[in-house]
């Protein structure tokens, strides 16, 4: 019992201790009233601390209080959706104190959500609202299993007499299928313009665009051979071109290239955004490439290539452009400020939605 009543002391010591080194409660990112944001981060051992985010033109440094929380508030943003992330001693982190993360390959990033005085396109609001579904297909081309997310709109049923345009809807070269909802939000784009009437009621299927170690062009075989047949035997849809639109960004926006202006027949929108086209797929469809002009805008109901100015492929994006017109193929550009930026992809995909299916 001595023994007891000596140890009580020392597990009551040790207990203290671990209770002054737990992390205190963080609330990080917190949006303010004037739309300044102030992120915080807990570390006793970092030396240096930084922000990075793109609404800054260059990183910032936060500072530490005697407790380890490092901090800093910065000026009133745009209201947008924002990726940033921490750089603790060189080493890029995301917030581990927010649970919205950008869904990428390589880079670690977290999202704050800068809500407007008015909702934004993208916002959740009080209108009804489609599904988005996590489904597998059987890809042929690629000999695996593989993943897509379907959007269906308000008011779907599978086995209703109601049937649907599809567009096939394309991520950037790091991304997943799963960025254009947690980051794009196409899903509320769609759900919003389809209240208002400014987008036809329309499935959307995101698919995993990255075929690595396949070769790259697999991708195109997969969409064409695969997933378009899964579509149309599990969902309601038309089948016929004018009811199909494909559309992607940066790397996917290569790939809408790719697939679009080599499958005219199956597609009547194209819809590019900020599109990558430093690669061999692109090169073998187009450095020779003598399209029937006529044909292929008969059969194109749009054809749009969007890019921001301040976006690093802007020059070669207007080149791109060119390009097109000299072939005398209709293309519409869509020339906006911002750069490489998923702020730019939001404002992009609701221009498509209601520009397509009419």
């Amino acid at each position: 019992m001595k023994r007891l009543y000596c140890l009580l002391p020392v597990l009551l010591l040790a207990g203290g201790a671990v209770l002054a080194q737990r992390q205190p409660s963080i609330n990080s990112p917190e949006v303010h009233p004037d739309h300044s944001i102030t992120f915080r981060y807990f570390s006793r051992n970092a030396q240096q601390v930084e922000l990075r985010g793109e609404f800054l033109q260059a990183p910032v440094s936060m500072s530490k209080d005697t407790s380890g929380l490092w901090s800093v508030t910065v000026p009133p943003v745009a209201p947008d959706i924002y990726p940033y992330s921490f750089v603790v001693d060189n080493v890029e982190l995301a917030d581990p104190n927010n649970t919205y993360v950008f869904a990428n390959e390589r880079f670690k990033r977290s999202i704050v959500d800068v809500p407007g005085d008015q909702p934004l396109v993208h916002a959740l609001q009080n209108v009804p609202h489609g599904k988005v579904q996590y489904r597998y297909y059987t890809s042929k081309t690629l000999g695996t299993t593989r993943t897509l997310l379907v959007y269906t709109p308000p008011g779907f049923q599978v086995s209703g007499k109601t049937k649907y345009p599809v567009l096939y809807l394309i991520h950037g070269g790091s991304d997943t299928e799963e960025t254009w909802t947690k980051v794009g939000h196409a899903n509320l784009i769609a759900d919003n313009l389809i209240a208002k009437g400014l987008a036809k009621p329309m499935i959307i299927v995101m698919p995993y665009g990255n075929v690595r170690p396949s070769p790259m062009p697999d991708f195109t075989k997969d969409v064409i051979n695969d997933i378009i047949p899964f579509v149309e035997s599990n969902y309601p849809v038309l089948t016929d071109s004018k009811n199909r639109a494909v559309a992607g960004f940066s790397v996917g926006g290569g790939q809408t290239l790719n697939i679009g202006l080599t499958n005219t027949d199956k597609f009547a929108y194209i819809c590019s955004y900020a599109p990558y086209t430093a690669t061999e797929e692109f090169q073998k469809n187009f450095t020779n490439w003598s399209p029937d002009a006529a044909k292929v805008n008969k059969q194109l109901k749009l054809f749009t290539i969007s890019v921001g100015t301040a976006d690093f492929l802007y020059e070669p994006v207007k080149k791109n452009i060119a390009f097109f017109e000299e072939k005398k193929i209709r293309v519409k550009p869509y020339i906006v400020s911002g750069g490489h930026t998923w702020m730019n992809c939001k404002l992009f995909l609701s221009t498509t939605l209601q520009e397509i299916f009419e």
